[in-house]
């Protein structure tokens, strides 16, 4: 949209970015609060009161006169979106046993996937046809049908917190988080999954562009068989986790990304990057839907606060690699860049996979 609305409101590019800018702020900041809300008065309730919030901050945004409106619209928007995911997550681990959740969690990330590309389909079109504002009007009339469906099955879907379970406070949560030995290395290894991962894909459509000479455009292309690949596996999720389990995924997902990854930075034929890509993602897939199962069980008496955690942590993670990848790009060759980021993450992989295997040797995660 942003041309678009640089046309509309007469606007260089740079300031009309701020609707996606402000929206990410406030999107990475309001993950703490969520999670103590929804532990407190019951994740799906949130989640369905967020969902009218999105439906509110859409149709303001549709009706925006000028920039600084639109702006504090999607502002409004975050506020209330930052909650659906990391609470979603939540509410399975609460409702789903634990042997079915990683499964039931994928579904949830092919759907979140599936969301992603018809947003970016439907935005685009709407905004080349009809205009930008009934891409809001749309996301408006969506989130307005989603909050009744919620509405309609409240009464069925969302069962009493059980007492051992009940919200304590949130600084007495962040303690018991901060207290739990293995919710601080998970929460590092979230630091790091975020920092690699998405570092790496911040660069890799530039090193192809300037190491093989190939247009943007088609490196941006070759770098969306990531998503692709990500689909792909919450597509065979079913198998694919019956097959390898928790620690397999972790160990094989992330040696697969380190694998394709290590390709793309050396290989001297750039048509390999387009396979390395979709495995690369398929891999990221298979790691981090196995991060989301442990996240939903890191601290079952506050697991709204730990899932709203990890979710922050990712984000965090995410920004640092972003710049600290980009800077050293900017520095270094781009494909000794990727070959240590390649590494990283499989010894990432690695260390997860054996603390797994330690961890459900004791079965902490099946009470």
């Amino acid at each position: 949209m942003l041309p678009d609305l640089s046309r509309f409101f007469q606007a260089p590019i740079s300031e009309v970015s701020k609707v996606i800018s402000f929206f990410a702020i406030t999107y990475g900041l309001m993950q703490l609060l969520y999670g103590p809300v929804g532990d407190r008065f019951g994740k799906f309730r949130v989640v369905m009161l967020a969902c009218v919030g999105c439906s509110v901050g859409a149709a303001l945004s549709a009706l925006s006169s000028d920039l600084d409106f639109l702006v504090a619209a999607r502002v409004v928007t975050a506020l209330a979106a930052a909650a659906i995911i990391p609470l979603s997550l939540a509410w399975v681990g609460d409702v789903v046993h634990y042997e079915q959740r990683q499964e039931t969690l994928a579904r949830v990330g092919l759907g979140t996937m599936l969301g992603i590309s018809a947003g970016q389909v439907f935005g685009g079109l709407l905004t080349d046809t009809l205009g930008w504002r009934w891409a809001f009007a749309l996301m408006a009339a969506t989130f307005t049908m989603v909050s009744w469906m919620m509405w309609r099955h409240h009464h069925l879907l969302n069962p009493a917190i059980p007492k051992s379970h009940e919200a304590t406070g949130f600084f007495r949560q962040l303690r018991q988080i901060a207290h739990d030995a293995w919710a601080r290395t998970f929460l590092s290894i979230t630091l790091v999954e975020g920092a690699t991962v998405f570092g790496a894909l911040a660069v890799t459509a530039a090193h192809l562009h300037q190491v093989h000479g190939i247009s943007l455009t088609l490196a941006g292309v070759t770098t969306g068989l990531f998503g692709l690949g990500g689909m792909a596996y919450m597509a065979t999720a079913k198998f694919t986790i019956r097959r390898f389990g928790e620690v397999g995924l972790a160990r094989y997902g992330g040696f697969n990304f380190g694998v394709a990854f290590l390709v793309i930075a050396f290989s001297p034929w750039w048509q390999l990057a387009l396979p390395s890509c979709f495995v690369a993602g398929f891999g990221f897939a298979m790691f981090h839907n196995t991060m989301q199962a442990k996240a939903t069980q890191m601290v079952p008496t506050a697991r709204g606060t730990g899932v709203t955690l990890f979710a922050g942590f990712l984000f965090l993670g995410q920004s640092l690699g972003v710049v600290i990848l980009a800077k050293l790009y900017s520095d270094f060759d781009s494909r000794f860049i990727l070959g240590i980021d390649a590494v990283v993450v499989t010894l990432l992989a690695l260390f997860l996979s054996h603390a797994i295997a330690k961890r459900n040797a004791t079965q902490a995660d099946h009470a």
